[in-house]
């Protein structure tokens, strides 16, 4: 009889058992809010991106967003993810500067409900394009002047301050990203409110990314030696970079009419590394120039070609071709280049955070 009662224990034991594991594979795990976010944050690594490329639909219920250079359609793809249709009206790699929009893309601007740019005069043509085409009810909205006053403008060597123009490249200070980012899901949850808490949830964890990389950045320019954190580039696209992060522009190849440097000016460049001890000059992606090679070679410096402003990494579709690609191929260019180490940025991905 007692064997009997132990093996009857034994069974009912057993019994128990199999009941709590069912029962917890069927219940949901609880993760603290935080831990879930850093979590959805840094997504598995992707075989594509969804990119800038969307057709146009009218009455299918999604918000049609028209959007210029790359690294604002990546921003927006990031926040309005797959509740929006979005198509990016500049090339990647195109210089945005003189753009001029092709005829057939005011059809596409007539269908758009909101168009999103950069400002600060960095899309005039295609401004005028879409003021002419937009439809009852649609707007063009500008970030530029929503991020930063007048009186921080960037004036520079590109951009020099009677000409009026004030430096238009704000999205490399990653800060500004994120003021970019914010003012994205603020604009689409007015527009679509139907959807805000889709937009909040994608901002939220898009910004849980572009802190690491806004802070990893400050970590990784640390690493490079005092009078060393200089740049010399040939497009003048660095100027809120620099200020944000503790480097110092000290001039650019390309003068303000977008043509090649003059003899003179070559000259006096050449003359210039070579009092600032610049270990590294730095080409573009946009902007290909023999003549900041031959810069650099005759003042000793190393020529670095590649860096990227509006040109997201690989072929649009890639995982990476997205902004936080760009920022961080460039950061593995330019900190080792001037001496330092990007140790800080390592277990950032460079994929789109939103929800599918």
């Amino acid at each position: 009889m007692r064997s009997l009662s132990y093996r009857c224990l034994d069974t009912a034991r057993a019994f128990v058992m199999a009941v709590t594991i069912a029962l917890a594979a069927a219940l949901p795990i609880i993760v603290p809010a935080g831990q879930l976010a850093a979590q959805d944050a840094t997504p598995a690594v992707p075989s594509s991106s969804l990119g800038w490329s969307d057709d146009f639909d009218e009455g299918g219920g999604r918000l049609n967003v028209a959007t210029t250079v790359a690294p604002i359609s990546s921003i927006v793809r990031n926040v309005g993810g797959t509740r929006i249709n979005l198509r990016g009206l500049v090339p990647d790699g195109a210089d945005s500067h003189t753009f001029e929009p092709a005829p057939s893309d005011a059809i596409l601007l007539s269908k758009a409900d909101l168009v999103i740019v950069n400002g600060l005069q960095l899309e005039e043509p295609t401004i005028k394009l879409a003021e002419a085409n937009l439809k009852d009810g649609a707007e063009i909205y500008s970030l530029g002047e929503l991020t930063i006053s007048p009186e921080e403008y960037a004036y520079d060597f590109s951009f020099p301050k009677d000409k009026g123009k004030p430096n238009p490249h704000l999205w490399p200070n990653v800060a500004y990203a994120m003021t970019y980012a914010e003012l994205v899901a603020t604009k689409l949850a007015e527009r679509d409110p139907a959807n805000a808490e889709y937009y909040e949830e994608n901002l939220n964890r898009y910004l849980t990314v572009l802190r690491r990389l806004d802070e990893g950045i400050m970590q990784a320019v640390q690493t490079i030696p005092e009078g060393q954190r200089k740049l010399l580039t040939y497009h003048d696209s660095w100027a809120y970079f620099a200020k944000r992060y503790g480097m110092t522009v000290i001039g650019a190849v390309q003068p303000s009419d977008f043509s090649e440097p003059s003899p003179r000016e070559v000259a006096a460049l050449i003359e210039q590394i070579r009092a600032e001890q610049v270990p590294a000059v730095f080409g573009s992606e946009v902007f290909p120039s023999k003549v900041l090679e031959q810069i650099a070679r005759e003042a000793g410096a190393v020529y670095v070609d590649g860096l990227r402003d509006d040109d997201p990494p690989g072929n649009p579709g890639d995982p990476e071709h997205t902004y936080l690609g760009m920022m961080l191929a460039n950061m593995e260019l330019m900190i080792p280049a001037l001496g330092g180490n990007v140790d800080a940025l390592a277990g950032i991905e460079p994929y789109d955070t939103f929800s599918r």
